[in-house]
């Protein structure tokens, strides 16, 4: 099973199916179809896609089927072209289809998320920049996210807030500057990085100054990001975030910087095709 930390799977797939089933379970199935009926299967995607989460569906199956036969074809983090049989799968009829929806909702998701960052990887090649994504990720399923997220070729930013400091625009308005606001982090003595959000090229060196050990380059132009990247000169990694989408980041990757957050990856991906479909013998 993979690996993903502060994730309880089973924790995971009962309130899933708690939430699908509800008080009646699968009405449909248990009306139509025997008990000891079996069920052959495949999971194929229908387009293109980087996956992510497979045997996260897997585990839905066997939450139903103790005794159900499933052989994954593909790992995580691979590339499926459409036609691709992802999965195929042997049991009992009933179970099958009604864990189907809560396995292939997951499944849909968490590659969406795996297959477009894979194009925002794509996209800064060779430009040594890095892809990270932030904590916009849907409430209750950031672990997840985060892990399609590392599917697709992006480094994990922040977890959570308490691993490390991100001193934003807020923070930098209530403590009447950027200077201010880095001198009281680093007097905290949290023993995290202090990363600070600049707007204007003018905040970076009393950011420096005040001891800032990365900065967080918001919605600046790419002239204003070479800029910055001359200025620090190396003594800190520069983050560009703010606006970045696949028309514009080959052009922010190029300025020099050492990171590019995208939120967008983990908050906009569309799901991907993947159906379950019935397999003669």
């Amino acid at each position: 099973m993979t690996d993903i930390a502060n994730f309880d799977l089973q924790d995971f797939v009962a309130r899933v199916l708690a939430e699908d089933l509800g008080s009646g379970g699968d009405v449909t199935s248990a009306a139509t179809i025997d008990e000891g009926a079996r069920f052959r299967a495949e999971m194929n995607c229908r387009e293109p896609i980087v996956v992510a989460g497979l045997e996260i569906a897997a585990a839905f199956f066997r939450r139903l089927d103790a005794d159900v036969r499933l052989t994954s074809l593909v790992r995580d983090g691979e590339r499926a072209d459409a036609g691709t049989v992802l999965m195929r799968l042997e049991g009992r009829a009933r179970a099958m289809l009604t864990a189907e929806r809560s396995a292939l909702n997951t499944l849909q998701h968490l590659s969406g998320i795996a297959t477009l960052t894979r194009r925002y990887v794509d996209a800064i090649d060779e430009t040594g920049a890095i892809l990270l994504d932030t904590r916009k990720t849907i409430p209750g399923l950031r672990a997840l996210d985060k892990y399609a997220a590392r599917m697709g070729g992006a480094q994990n930013h922040r977890m959570r807030l308490d691993d490390g400091v991100l001193i934003k625009d807020n923070h930098v308005a209530v403590n009447g500057g950027v200077e201010q606001a880095v001198r009281r982090a680093n007097a905290a003595n949290t023993g995290l990085q202090v990363q600070v959000e600049v707007d204007r090229i003018e905040q970076i060196e009393p950011a420096l100054a005040a001891g800032a050990e990365r900065l967080l380059l918001d919605n600046m132009s790419n002239e204003q990001l070479r800029t910055a990247v001359r200025l620090v000169n190396g003594r800190v990694p520069l983050e560009a975030s703010g606006g970045v989408n696949l028309d514009t980041i080959r052009g922010i990757a190029e300025t020099g910087v050492t990171y590019i957050s995208v939120g967008r990856i983990t908050q906009s991906a569309p799901a991907v095709d993947i159906g379950l479909d019935f397999a003669l013998a």
